[in-house]
């Protein structure tokens, strides 16, 4: 779908909150933005309406505006589909399953006037409003692998329907805890970040998932796991780069921008690549040996996934052989958790903290270490969590068309919008990448 062909809204229908009154407003659609973000739970939508006020009748039988003949108030629901315009680009649809409806948080711009009115939806899914009026409040004991309990909150308290165990990826270690009344978004979030893939056999795995909301479902997935999945099966490409046979302009980016290339502070002050952890046995009152609490990034050199080459820190100071990933930049202490789920004291620690939650700093803090935007014509196969590869030209004053190797690779799409107007559609990216250059083969 070209950024120039216009969209085609094939149903619009918004109904009252009561579910007694619906209206059609696709033909007063006259722009709609739909967002998925690795680190949001929940999918969101924009969609701006303008009206004439003749589209429904008010309790005295006569055509009056929709804001106040539905009325518009909150909690109303969008039945949404947009037409693809190819084989290859099938558009979005929020029609087939009352699962999937789009519901109305709050309604903003709104502008009035005697010809007509005016107002922007702001949607989100189903699961986000049963988020705010459900709490987590039993026990889950450490027997269980994480992944079975991120399942089990889905299906318990979320009362979801949109997830396929194929997005939810097996966790190696099992964690027990208990709810203590918060918010199921809350405690998978934090969960996710305890999470070492089941694959990975234990020392050499990277802990470090995220729990998002794409047009297909829930995904619960290490960064691991998002960075091995098979790209995107077309590159996209930059107008200068030169394509060997015939050009397809459906994989051309339209414009990209450089958000960020590697913040150094902030991720010393995290802890990225090195950090110390001293813990508290409450039984023992004993605390950790330095030694186990000391985490290196280099340590997993060629063990964790990455999207390109691995970078060579700067030294400490001047003339020293240390790096900075060889003294601790952040340094922290807690009490292990020992003895307070289980009926029978058990001492041994809850999962492995020392280890998961250095593992989880360094990925977290790694992922974005490069950060761009970029538009591209409107592809709605494209989700948020996707790989895909871009090619960049080299900048030179030859004009050369060579790809710049260093920019060009594989990127993870972070966040992404697409947008459908009366007379365009593209696609927006927020693209990541914990590396530089091509990947290591």
């Amino acid at each position: 779908m070209a950024a120039k062909d216009p969209s085609k809204y094939e149903k619009v229908l918004l109904q009252s909150a009561n579910g007694k009154r619906t209206v059609d407003v696709a033909r007063g659609t006259i722009m709609i933005d739909y967002y998925e973000d690795i680190f949001s739970p929940t999918i969101s939508a924009k969609v701006q309406v303008v009206n004439t006020g003749d589209t429904i009748k008010g309790k005295d039988d006569k055509l009056t505006s929709l804001y106040n003949g539905l009325p518009l108030r909150g909690g109303e629901r969008l039945r949404l589909k947009i037409k693809g315009n190819s084989n290859d680009n099938p558009g979005l649809d929020f029609d087939s399953d009352p699962s999937r409806y789009l519901y109305v948080s709050s309604i903003t711009d709104v502008l009035t006037t005697t010809e007509g009115e005016s107002f922007m939806l702001n949607l989100y899914s189903r699961e986000a409003l049963t988020n705010e009026t459900t709490r987590v409040g039993c026990k889950y004991p450490s027997s269980t692998p994480i992944s079975e309990t991120v399942k089990d909150i889905i299906k318990k308290y979320l009362k979801s329907d949109q997830l396929d165990d194929k997005n939810i990826e097996d966790t190696e270690n099992p964690y027990g805890f208990i709810g203590n009344m918060r918010k199921p978004f809350t405690v998978i979030t934090w969960l996710a970040a305890k999470s070492v893939p089941g694959t990975s056999k234990g020392k050499d795995a990277t802990a470090g998932y995220v729990f998002f909301q794409t047009q297909n479902g829930y995904v619960f997935k290490s960064i691991d796991k998002l960075i091995t999945d098979k790209p995107f099966n077309k590159p996209y490409f930059y107008q200068e780069v030169i394509q060997a046979g015939k050009v397809n302009n459906d994989y051309k980016i339209i414009s990209y921008s450089i958000n960020q290339n590697q913040d150094l502070m902030e991720k010393l002050r995290k802890g990225a690549f090195c950090s110390h952890t001293m813990y508290m046995n409450p039984v023992t009152f004993e605390y950790t040996p330095y030694d186990k609490g000391l985490f290196k990034l280099k340590d997993y050199a060629g063990k964790a996934a990455t999207l390109g080459k691995e970078v060579d820190l700067p030294p400490v100071n001047q003339g020293s052989e240390e790096n900075l990933g060889d003294i601790p930049s952040r340094n922290m202490t807690a009490i292990l958790d020992i003895g307070t789920v289980e009926k029978d004291v058990n001492l041994q620690p809850n999962a492995d903290p020392g280890r998961i939650q250095s593992q989880s700093m360094m990925r977290y803090g790694l992922i974005t270490t490069q950060s761009l935007n970029m538009m591209i014509p409107s592809n709605t196969n494209l989700k948020a969590g996707d790989i895909i590869e871009c090619q960049f030209p080299k900048v030179d004053r030859e004009s050369s068309k060579e790809l710049d190797q260093e920019q060009s690779g594989l990127y993870m799409i972070k966040a992404l919008c697409h947008h459908f107007d009366a007379t365009a559609s593209y696609t927006s990216l927020e693209l990541i990448k914990d590396t530089f250059g091509p990947q290591d083969k």
